[in-house]
Parts: C-alpha cells; sequence; structure tokens
C-alpha cells in the first residue's frame, strides 16, 4: 500500500511537470508569433503622418500619387490640406503644423525663406505651368484674344484674389502688360483660389476665367479658349520646401525625393505640368 501511494504521487507529480512544460512552449510560441507579426505589419504607434501644406491645382496629381508613395513607405501616412498658396503661407506663418509646403508661386516660398521658416537648401522648383483663359464648353463666340474681353457678350470675368491666389497674380500681370486691368475691373469676380474659378466659369457664373493648364484639362464643362503668352507674366513655378520646425525631416526628405522620381513625374505630366530643366 504503501509504495502504491509513492507510485501514484509520482504519477500525479510527472502529469503535473507535463501540463506546465506544454503550457510553456505554447506561450513561447504565441510570444514569438506576435514578435514576428510586430515587425511585419506597422502599427498606429510606429506610423508617421505627414502634414502637406498645397497649391489647389496639385490635388489631382498628388492624390493620385499619394497611395504609390505609402506603399512605398507603408510607416508614412500622407494627410493634405489644399488651398490657395497665399492662404497657406500666412497659415505656416502662424505656426500651423505643417511638414511639407507645395506653392503654386515662388513669391510665397521665398517669403517663408526670408522668415527662416523654410530652409534655402531644403527647397527645390518642382513643376512648372501655363495660365490659361477658359470659357463653358457650350459657349459661342469663344474670344480668341485678351482685348475680346472688353466684349459686352463678357459680363463677368473669374479671377482668382491676386494677394493670395498666384493664378490671380499672373492674370494681372498680363492684363497690365496689355493696359486692360484697370478697365476690366467692373467686370471681375475674386475668388479664393483657382479652383473656384473653374467651377464659376462652369456653373455659368462667369463667362471666362484665368486658370491654369492643368486646371482646364481636369473638367468637360469648360474648354480652353486659348494659353496665354508666358512672356506676358512670370514663370508660373512651383517650389517645394520643408518646413523648417518639422519634427519629420527624414520622412519629409523621402516625399520631396519620390516627387521628383521620374514616377511621379510621369503623373505630374500626365496632368498637364511640365518638369524644370
Amino acid at each position: 500500500m504503501l509504495q502504491d501511494s509513492i507510485y501514484s504521487k509520482k504519477m500525479r507529480f510527472a502529469i503535473i511537470l507535463i501540463l506546465m512544460f506544454g503550457l510553456l512552449i505554447t506561450a513561447c510560441g504565441k510570444s514569438e508569433e506576435a514578435t514576428v507579426n510586430s515587425t511585419v505589419e506597422p502599427t498606429e504607434q510606429n506610423t508617421i503622418t505627414l502634414t502637406v501644406s498645397a497649391a489647389a491645382s496639385l490635388k489631382d496629381s498628388l492624390e493620385e500619387l499619394t497611395p504609390i508613395f505609402e506603399d512605398l513607405n507603408p510607416s508614412i501616412k500622407l494627410v493634405y490640406n489644399f488651398g490657395a498658396s497665399g492662404s497657406l503661407q500666412k497659415q505656416i506663418e502662424q505656426g500651423a503644423p505643417v511638414d511639407l509646403f507645395l506653392s503654386a508661386g515662388k513669391k510665397q516660398m521665398d517669403a517663408l525663406i526670408d522668415k527662416k521658416l523654410v530652409l534655402a537648401d531644403q527647397s527645390i522648383s518642382l513643376l512648372l505651368n501655363s495660365l490659361v483663359l477658359i470659357v463653358k464648353s457650350d459657349a459661342e463666340g469663344i474670344p480668341d484674344q485678351l482685348e475680346n474681353l472688353k466684349d459686352v457678350a463678357i459680363h463677368n470675368i473669374a479671377v482668382g484674389e491676386p494677394e493670395v491666389v498666384p493664378a490671380g497674380t499672373y492674370a494681372r500681370e498680363t492684363l497690365e502688360s496689355e493696359g486692360l486691368w484697370e478697365e476690366l475691373q467692373p467686370k471681375m469676380v475674386f475668388t479664393k483660389d483657382v479652383s473656384q474659378v473653374l467651377t464659376y466659369v462652369e456653373s455659368g457664373n462667369a463667362d471666362a476665367g484665368f486658370v491654369y493648364l492643368t486646371d482646364a484639362l481636369l473638367s468637360d464643362k469648360v474648354k480652353m479658349a486659348f494659353q496665354i503668352d508666358a512672356s506676358k507674366h512670370k514663370s508660373i513655378l512651383y517650389p517645394a520646401g520643408i518646413i523648417a520646425e518639422t519634427k519629420h525631416n527624414g520622412e519629409a526628405e523621402q516625399l520631396l525625393q519620390f516627387l521628383q522620381s521620374k514616377e511621379a513625374q510621369d503623373v505630374f505630366v500626365k496632368y498637364g505640368f511640365t518638369i524644370p530643366e
């Protein structure tokens, strides 16, 4: 009886050891699996969000490029703030949390560089654009020169507010070079950005409007009356620059490099931009 009791105790002890060993192996396996999974999929904790303030005319091309960049850089997520370049410049000057600025005008970028809000060696000339005059797609009597804007059939001309919208600045320079700016003032409807000019002409709230070539190509509700002679205004240069106070300088540099890649440039060209030499 004593031997049976001893034997039973030994058996129970052996069973307990086997069960503990099994649990230990299972726990180690799950721990290993968790470790492997954490290295494969980025989590919210290790994903960097880059905030990009960009001219409204870049919206469609950037939205096409975003998934390409994020697939190449799964730990980086892009968030955009689109608007008039002058308004975006003011937001940055007032401390808006921005990592990268893509402007439709050199003037706005230069102002930020002068205030040390963008470092000159982290700013590049990214793209070039063209200015065109548009009318509604079913318009008749399409103007073929700036002088035609004086015609009585043209009641309203949509123009981006020159103080904040670079396209409006280029339109003013163009009309001033022809001596038409003051004369056409009563017909002008000023807008918050170039996208609103497009909307006004599409809806018939303006008979004509000044937009970029890239905007005119996006809509089947308008047609291009003619392209503005580039000698009538300053070069339509789109600079890009990293904000000096960014907490993600390395990631912002990665995005800036990507935007200069052949893959990105092909998308920009598809939307009507040209690449500076």
